[in-house]
């Protein structure tokens, strides 16, 4: 049997795909490592549930709505890499932030500046990714993208419970230590060069200036993202299996410890994913994520067991692999390469809040009925996001003759 890692020749590896990538890698292991601490500290220096779910809220609510504004900027300056640099920088210093203080206004600061540095930073570095490659070839290099990503978030809970093992509630110092990797993305951010860009706007762009893109957004655009935001609207956060592990009685080491395999499934699933989509069609392997999604949370729903729920976390992965880095290449596909960044931003931005909404929505129905019913029905909502997809898929096109032209 033919193995598909070796159709992912060097060539379409660029030295800034690899830089791009060698960055998330670092600064996820840095944002990992306090995932599993962070709510326990908030609430060591007084935080109750409801200040720690406004200031997620508030930073979340930050980072969607500056990834639109950004990325508009991003294009109408013609420059990719300044704001790959800054994101990372802010990112970088929030974590030592919270260390210092614990004042609630600035802890409030920290962990908005950590937000606004992913909103400065990801339209115009997944606009990079894409200026590197060609259409037929973006679900390669996001699958590489997105396995360097996530090996670095699976590699920071991990440090995270050997420091906690060695030094149990010093929380502090481990916000310090988080700050290192963060330090060394940020070094090789100045190793990044861009191609040189021609189009370039004489007006900075309004803050919601990039909501104008609907307007000039292409057909096959359009009915792609309508079809990505309804799944992001059923598509709550993966807390909620977190939390699922709780009420079937698993302990919270066990916890961290489906998290991380999720997350290194994730990562070894992404590149032949990529390279599988490159081949067979990227919206086909966007739509086998989605229904791998509805098994899973049906699963979910009925699952009893260890072993019931390693199966479907192992999916999770898989799902996880077929649709984040591919929804970014099909969009990049699906817009003028000009306009890249802001047609990220715009679908970026438009998620977040969907985000908000199907989190709400799912602890609502969660709270108010049960865990069953919050699975069944993200569940069959991504089910039918699928169908619409099928129903439409001949009008979306990873390799469509505008972008072509383009291109």
């Amino acid at each position: 049997m033919k193995n598909p890692l070796k159709s992912l020749h060097h060539s379409y590896i660029t030295r800034s795909v690899m830089l791009v990538s060698l960055v998330s890698f670092f600064n996820d292991i840095g944002s990992e490592m306090l995932y599993p601490v962070m709510p326990v500290f908030l609430q060591s220096i007084g935080f109750s549930v409801m200040l720690i779910g406004i200031l997620e809220g508030v930073a979340e609510a930050t980072a969607g709505i500056s990834k639109g504004y950004f990325g508009h900027l991003s294009d109408t300056a013609g420059r990719r890499v300044p704001f790959v640099q800054l994101g990372y920088l802010l990112s970088a210093l929030s974590k030592p932030m919270m260390a210092f203080f614990t004042w609630p206004w600035w802890i409030f600061t920290a962990r908005t500046a950590d937000r606004l540095g992913k909103g400065i930073r990801s339209s115009a570095r997944d606009a990079l990714l894409s200026d590197e490659t060609t259409p037929g070839n973006k679900g390669k290099v996001f699958g590489f993208h997105r396995a360097f990503d996530t090996l670095g978030a699976a590699i920071g809970p991990v440090l995270a419970l050997v420091y906690l093992w060695l030094r149990p509630a010093d929380y502090k110092l481990l916000f310090v230590l988080a700050f290192l990797p963060g330090l060394v993305s940020v070094g090789i951010t100045l190793f990044l060069h861009e191609k040189p860009h021609q189009h370039k706007a004489e007006r900075r762009p309004g803050f919601f200036g990039f909501l104008a893109y609907r307007h000039k957004a292409s057909v096959s655009y359009k009915l792609l993202v309508g079809g990505l935001l309804a799944f992001t609207l059923f598509n709550s956060s993966d807390a909620f299996l977190l939390l699922a592990l709780k009420h079937a009685g698993l302990s919270d080491t066990t916890m961290i410890g489906f998290y991380i395999f999720y997350n290194l499934v994730f990562a070894l699933a992404a590149i032949p994913v990529g390279i599988i989509a490159d081949r067979r069609g990227m919206l086909p392997a966007l739509i086998a994520g989605l229904l791998l999604f509805a098994i899973v949370y049906t699963g979910m729903a009925f699952a009893q067991g260890f072993t019931a729920f390693v199966v479907l976390f192992m999916l999770y992965g898989i799902y996880a692999a077929s649709t984040e880095g591919i929804s970014k290449a099909l969009i990049t596909n699906n817009c003028k390469k000009e306009e890249t960044a802001t047609a990220l931003g715009f679908y970026n931005s438009l998620a977040s809040v969907a985000t908000m909404l199907a989190s709400s929505l799912a602890g609502l129905i969660w709270f108010a009925f049960s865990p069953m019913a919050m699975f069944l029905f993200s569940g069959t909502g991504v089910a039918l996001t699928a169908v619409y997809l099928l129903l439409v898929h001949r009008r979306i096109s990873g390799l469509s003759p505008q972008v072509n032209k383009y291109d």
